[in-house]
């Protein structure tokens, strides 16, 4: 699975390499594209990010100017990130990159083959869930 894992970052992180996004950070900028104004905690849940790895990806999002970080007016120890109108873009044309890489790589199985891939997948990952408590 590791191996399989890594495998797919690569191609995808190749096929985001003019866009100078890494798939960690798409995939942070497309949940924060889904949610505006979610705080770390949550876009860390979202990608299973740990909080000082989803800091770091954060941190280059802005730099980037593909997000935004506001002050939480009910908790003052966090923020709320945006998505900025470059960061916006970059989702639409990226998207498709992704849903076209999705669909190439699930043409080696039916339909079928797929959902219970995808099954299996979730199933795994509520077990390692709850090892991790």
């Amino acid at each position: 699975m590791g191996l399989t894992y890594r495998k797919l970052t690569n191609v995808f992180q190749h096929r985001l390499k003019a866009y100078e996004i890494t798939p960690e950070q798409w995939s942070t900028l497309y949940q924060i594209s889904l949610s505006d104004g979610l705080i770390q905690k949550e876009i860390a849940d979202r990608t299973g990010k740990d909080r000082p790895a989803t800091t770091r990806i954060l941190d280059h999002l802005a730099e980037k100017q593909l997000v935004f970080k506001k002050a939480d007016p009910q908790d003052r120890r966090s923020f709320l990130v945006f998505i900025t109108e470059k960061g916006k873009r970059l989702v639409a044309e990226t998207l498709p990159i992704e849903a076209s890489f999705i669909a190439e790589v699930a043409s080696c199985m039916t339909a079928e083959e797929y959902d219970q891939l995808l099954s299996l997948i979730r199933r795994i990952d509520e077990r390692l869930d709850r090892l991790e408590k």
